[in-house]
């Protein structure tokens, strides 16, 4: 089998082959056009294997190989040091590392998604893309306000009410120009930034992994799409580590000789977007009642609301395995919260709106209003269930512990008057002697 390595550029693509028992050697360069990409596609087998670096035109180039090649390897380019660490790199000396790592073995390879999964993250990066440009004009605006001194009378300077005080407010010309420029551009980018909302929503209204994911609270339909966009399929995590690594929710690990192992901040490796939206999550989450809530609560308390903040950040992610893993739903989800983000969902999508059908009166709505404060206090009933099951477990672990010092004091004459101070447990606890020496006595 011939292992062949394409190094593309923007214009031209660098190949390299090696076959078995031959040293490697160039096989030229070619034109990085779409009519030269398929001409190269053609002359390939079903025993050969290609490998290429990820970069933006990956997988249109991947889809052309797939249909000659009998295997088509993407690398990380991340990961090969053998690449990144070179001392003389050329085109022509990457396509030959890649040719003989791919013949040992020995590349490290990303996750190849398919179409419907590559068309949801490009979905996705458009209205990302859209939103930063969005930020950008607003952060314009911002500075001409602080520029000349003047402050916004309202929470939100772009709601309705600071709109509207911004085309009355007094500024110079040139700043008057400048603003008024900006805001009809924020009018058309916020109606394309709604079309492209509304595809989003098309395509997912009806995927049970966005349901799944909508019942925790704190996630949105952004948050939800962006992370089944980025997992595609669940199965590729074996546990739930793993898909924390994949978004940069881990700490960093620091450890060398005979010195203990340093935990540090997170990772901050994979994609930023959807661990930002996850963060952005968790603040909806800890403003829900729930098992989230206390235990943001119990971790801030101790290390901080940042650190906290991040920690229900990874608890949000550990949670999105399990639902899309066993195909559930969020045991502790506001039904009503969650049928609103649905119902939201569906309305983005084209669904007809029912506003006005129905007619509400005053007991209609003392109902729903009574409903939700009864699905708040169910949900902080179950917050008080884990705080009190959280205490019972350290309370378990602190008696666990002590029945070992007391063992260990015992096995040593030396400390017998050390071990009159430690406190003894109390009966039947785990691990210790004096609840050993109560059950034979009885």
């Amino acid at each position: 089998m011939r292992s062949i390595g394409l190094d593309v550029g923007k214009h031209v693509a660098e190949v390299a082959i090696r076959e078995p028992g031959r040293p490697t050697r160039s096989g030229g360069r070619i034109s990085a056009s779409p009519e030269s990409l398929q001409a190269f596609a053609a002359t390939l087998g079903p025993n050969d294997q290609v490998v290429l670096e990820a970069t933006t035109n990956t997988w249109a180039i991947v889809e052309l190989l797939e249909r000659h090649a009998g295997r088509v390897v993407v690398s990380n380019p991340l990961r090969t040091r053998a690449i990144a660490d070179a001392k003389v790199k050329t085109d022509t000396i990457d396509a030959a590392t890649l040719a003989e790592l791919l013949a040992a073995d020995y590349l490290p390879t990303v996750w190849q998604p398919d179409p419907e999964t590559r068309a949801l993250r490009r979905r996705v990066a458009g209205r990302t893309a859209l939103v930063a440009e969005r930020t950008r004009l607003r952060n314009r605006v911002s500075a001409v306000l602080m520029r000349n001194l003047v402050a916004c009378p309202w929470s939100d300077t772009f709601g309705r009410r600071g709109r509207a005080w911004l085309t009355t407010v007094e500024l110079p010309a040139d700043e008057r120009e400048l603003v008024d420029v900006t805001l009809r551009l924020l009018d058309g980018l916020a109606a394309e930034i709604e079309v492209v909302e509304g595809g989003l929503a098309r395509a997912v209204v009806d995927d049970a992994r966005v349901r799944h994911l909508l019942t925790i609270p704190g996630i949105g339909l952004q948050t939800a799409v962006g992370l089944v966009a980025l997992i595609g399929d669940v199965g590729r995590f074996a546990r739930p580590n793993k898909l924390v690594g994949y978004l940069g929710l881990d700490p960093i690990v620091r450890q060398s000789g005979g010195r203990p192992a340093y935990t540090g901040h997170i990772s901050h490796a994979g994609q930023g977007h959807v661990r930002g939206l996850l963060v952005e999550a968790a603040l909806g989450a800890i403003k829900v009642p729930g098992p989230l809530h206390a235990f943001y609560a119990r971790l801030a308390e101790r290390r901080g609301p940042g650190i906290a903040l991040v920690a229900v950040a990874r608890k949000l992610a550990v949670l999105a395995w399990h639902l899309l893993r066993h195909d559930v739903d969020y045991r502790w989800a506001p039904a009503r919260l969650t049928a609103t983000k649905i119902r939201a969902i569906e309305l983005a999508a084209g669904a007809p709106s029912q506003r006005g059908r129905v007619p509400g009166s005053g007991d209609a709505r003392e109902r729903a209003k009574l409903g939700r404060q009864l699905e708040r206090a169910v949900l902080a009933q179950a917050e008080a269930a884990y705080v009190v099951f959280i205490e019972a477990r350290r309370e378990k672990d602190a008696v666990a512990a002590n029945g070992e010092r007391l063992s260990s004091a015992k096995a040593e004459p030396g400390k017998a008057a050390r071990r009159s101070q430690i406190p003894k447990p109390p009966p039947f606890a785990t691990g210790s002697t004096a609840s050993r020496s109560t059950i034979r006595r009885r």
